[in-house]
C-alpha cells in the first residue's frame, strides 16, 4: 500500500458571541476541549460583560458521535494518526479566521485553549507569533516538540501566562503534574504562573470571568 497526499479547498465554520464594536477591549480566541462543539463551548463566557468582550471560538474539524445513539456529536483538534499534516491544517484554518476577523490593534488579545485546544493554543501562537495579552493554558499539555525559544516572542511582548490545572482532575496523575511543572519551567523560564484550583477536568465561570481586567 502507498499513502498519498492531495490539496483541495475546503470550508470551515466557527461561532462569536458578542460584537466586534468601539466598546470592545477584549478580543478572546478559545480554543475547547475534545468532545465538544464550538457554540456550546461559548456557554462558559456569557458572564463577561458584552460591550467589553468578543469571543471567537474555532471549531475543531474532526468531528464524530460522542454515544451509541448517535444524537450528541463532539469534535476532535487531532489523534496521533498524521498529526504533523493535520496540524499544518489546523493552523492554516486558524490563520484564515484571524485574518477574516481583523482584530483591531487596541483591543487586547487573549488566547485561551482548554483540554486538547492547550496544544493547538500553544502551537498555534507559537506559529503565528501572535501579539498575545494573555495566554490561558487551562487543563491540558503542552506539546513536546515546542522548545524554550519558541516563546521569546511572549516575552518581547510582556504576555502574561497562566496555567491553570485542577487538583483533582482525573487525567492529571501525581507523574504527569511533576513532568508537566518540569516542562512549564523550562518553556517559559519563571515567566508563567501555575495556578492549582479546586476542581476536577472543567472549565469554571469564576476563573474565566476573573480574566477579564
Amino acid at each position: 500500500m502507498k499513502e498519498k497526499k492531495i490539496r483541495y479547498n475546503t470550508t470551515g465554520t466557527y461561532e462569536t458571541l458578542n460584537h466586534l464594536e468601539k466598546s470592545t477591549k477584549n478580543v478572546w480566541i478559545v480554543l475547547h476541549g475534545m468532545g465538544y462543539l464550538s457554540r456550546f463551548f461559548l456557554k462558559h463566557f456569557k458572564e463577561l460583560p458584552p460591550d467589553e468582550n468578543y469571543i471567537i471560538a474555532p471549531q475543531a474539524p474532526s468531528k464524530y458521535y460522542l454515544d451509541s445513539a448517535y444524537k450528541h456529536v463532539g469534535a476532535s483538534w487531532l489523534t496521533k494518526e498524521n498529526t504533523i499534516l493535520e496540524t499544518k491544517n489546523v493552523l492554516a484554518y486558524l490563520d484564515a479566521i484571524w485574518e477574516a476577523e481583523n482584530i483591531p490593534e487596541n483591543c487586547k488579545l487573549i488566547v485561551l485553549g482548554f483540554s486538547q485546544g492547550v496544544s493547538i493554543a500553544a502551537r498555534w501562537a507559537v506559529h503565528k507569533k501572535l501579539p498575545v495579552h494573555r495566554l490561558v493554558l487551562y487543563a491540558g499539555g503542552i506539546p513536546n516538540e515546542l522548545r524554550p525559544t519558541d516563546f521569546d516572542f511572549l516575552r518581547r511582548n510582556k504576555t502574561k501566562i497562566e496555567i491553570f490545572i485542577g487538583n483533582k482532575d482525573e487525567y492529571i496523575t501525581e507523574k504527569r503534574l511533576k513532568e508537566e511543572l518540569k516542562k512549564i519551567r523550562s518553556l517559559f523560564e519563571g515567566r508563567a504562573e501555575v495556578i492549582i484550583f479546586e476542581g476536577g477536568h472543567e472549565l469554571k465561570k469564576e476563573i474565566i470571568n476573573s480574566l477579564v481586567e
